[in-house]
């Protein structure tokens, strides 16, 4: 089984299991994700490989991290993750990534992102649920973080916090890739 199969195996899986922790119904979970019925059933039916931005919105209105919709394991309450284990979530064909490191629930989503991006290239994010906070540190070039509009360079080295519950951007607009580490954190469902 590759990756993949792997990957839309286990959000299938993991969808079902904690909309019924939930209660949700497909229409909740709908009006709550923002995601369509139709979306949802082709992703609870293991059909399609949606994009991260639809995990997102999915783990959102369930209160549970990215990596719990995508585990394929259950696993003890100390798990080492393996350089091979973590998942590519987004790339670019110029290079650029966002891989998903390790993830908890505590006592919401908890979520640690290895990211790169290069030259020229960048990425967005809706809002997440009010309350969440992302912190990034940044390894490796300059990161343009922009934040509910304004925008902020963050040189290597450097670190930065903010509440992530306004549009944001991370985007590379200097010659040399950026790398940086975020831990985002999302308050659970009440």
């Amino acid at each position: 089984m590759s990756d993949l199969d792997l990957l839309t195996r286990s959000l299938a899986r993991n969808v079902r299991h904690w909309r019924a922790e939930r209660g949700f119904t497909l229409d909740a979970l709908a009006t709550r994700s923002g995601v369509s019925r139709g979306m949802l059933i082709q992703i609870e039916q293991a059909r399609t490989n949606p994009s991260i931005a639809t995990v997102v919105k999915i783990g959102d209105a369930l209160g549970v991290s990215v990596t719990s919709l995508l585990d394929y394991e259950r696993g003890p309450r100390v798990r080492v993750v393996a350089p091979e284990a973590t998942a590519t979530v987004w790339d670019t064909t110029g290079g650029s990534h966002g891989r998903l490191l390790a993830g908890a629930e505590a006592p919401g989503p908890l979520e640690l992102w290895e990211w790169r991006l290069m030259p020229g290239e960048g990425n967005s994010s809706d809002p997440h649920p009010q309350g969440t906070w992302e912190i990034l540190h940044v390894t490796a070039g300059t990161l343009t973080l922009t934040v509910d509009g304004a925008s902020h360079r963050v040189p290597a080295g450097s670190s930065v916090a903010f509440a992530a519950d306004a549009p944001h951007a991370y985007r590379n607009e200097d010659g040399e890739a950026a790398e940086f580490t975020m831990a985002v954190s999302v308050p659970g469902v009440r």
